[in-house]
């Protein structure tokens, strides 16, 4: 096990990555906990985790609502919790989102912290502290940067997922190797049958190295002035692919990553051979490549991306396989690339 650090700017957040569940109790208070998980969780660790109240949410990112974290809030006020109150998410990126923007907004914000139950959100989305609701499926439109007290990562609770959730999180892998690991990005390339296997060794090194990738630029970057827009890697265009044609995260961030790689190699950054390499990556994977809507149709749903300002928009472009660069795109030259697909 190994502890490791984000170092926010009005606190700080360990992340436990190899804790085991059975230690839980040594990282949250002795009362005054409220439990958030979501009905398959609930079926699987109800009675591993202590005895405190549970509000069970419906599994799936369309329940990731403003009107879902109200419902929190309600009953979290029916159950007397006050300021002293300490929230638990159980569960993957939908849980620990949800979490976390409850425990930042109940009361102007009490403690939280996760027991990040899938590779995605052991690697990703549970890590840095930001904390959002979708908007008519759109993602994150709503949200709070807020620390967990504690992120736990038991890499063994993973055995419980279904290939498919797998692969999803090794989007986001694939992702930080992009980003600034291609020694990782050489490892999934040697290793990815194993990986999918959930092979031990592998496995708990993946979800190290990735955490560590994150947290690095976090530390330098938390609210996301510069650096930190990094992470958004195949993000701008997987989200919009996410609310078109309505796939898991992981399946659109693999096709986001994809358009980047054509975008990035458009401008000369990257070489046909990389792109391809990425593509043979991610396909090796088991994940999508391309998407079944229009890149126009696409291409609408991106313009409500949070990222954008008036003409332009952030985009994470690859420098090479192990490097990015942020640049603004004006609006204008994306659509006529988009024409191009």
């Amino acid at each position: 096990m190994e502890t490791l650090f984000v170092k926010g700017i009005y606190r700080n957040s360990r992340i436990l990555v190899g804790e085991p569940l059975k230690l839980l109790r040594e990282h949250i208070p002795g009362q005054n906990v409220f439990i958030i998980t979501d009905k398959n969780l609930h079926r699987l660790y109800c009675r591993h985790i202590p005895s405190y109240p549970v509000y069970v949410m419906e599994p799936g990112e369309g329940n990731k609502t403003i009107n879902n974290a109200a419902k929190i809030c309600k009953w979290l006020m029916d159950k007397g919790a006050g300021r002293d109150a300490f929230i638990l998410g159980v569960g993957g990126g939908v849980v620990c989102d949800m979490t976390g923007f409850v425990g930042s907004i109940f009361l102007r914000g009490v403690e939280f912290g996760f027991v990040a139950t899938s590779l995605m959100a052991q690697i990703d989305a549970a890590i840095g502290g930001k904390n959002g609701v979708n908007l008519n499926g759109y993602k994150n439109i709503m949200g709070t940067i807020r620390q967990p007290a504690f992120v736990m990562c038991d890499t063994k609770m993973l055995n419980s997922l279904p290939e498919e959730e797998i692969k999803h999180g090794l989007a986001e892998a694939v992702k930080h190797s992009l980003i600034s690991d291609r020694q990782m990005f050489k490892t999934l390339k040697d290793h990815g049958e194993s990986l999918l296997k959930l092979e031990e060794e592998l496995v708990y090194k993946l979800v190290n190295r990735s955490v560590k990738t994150k947290i690095e630029i976090v530390n330098r970057d938390e609210v996301e002035q510069g650096e930190r827009r990094k992470l958004n890697l195949g993000h701008t265009w997987g989200h919009a692919v996410e609310k078109t044609d309505r796939i898991p995260h992981g399946q659109a961030i693999s096709i986001g990553l994809v358009f980047a790689a054509k975008l990035s190699e458009h401008r000369g950054k990257l070489s046909t051979a990389e792109r391809a390499e990425i593509v043979s990556l991610l396909m090796k994977l088991g994940l999508p490549v391309k998407s079944e809507t229009g890149p126009k149709t696409i291409f609408k749903a991106l313009l409500k991306d949070k990222k954008k300002e008036t003409d332009h928009i952030h985009f994470v472009l690859m420098d090479g396989i192990g490097d990015v660069v942020v640049e603004p795109i004006p609006i204008q030259e994306l659509k006529a690339f988009v024409k191009l697909l």
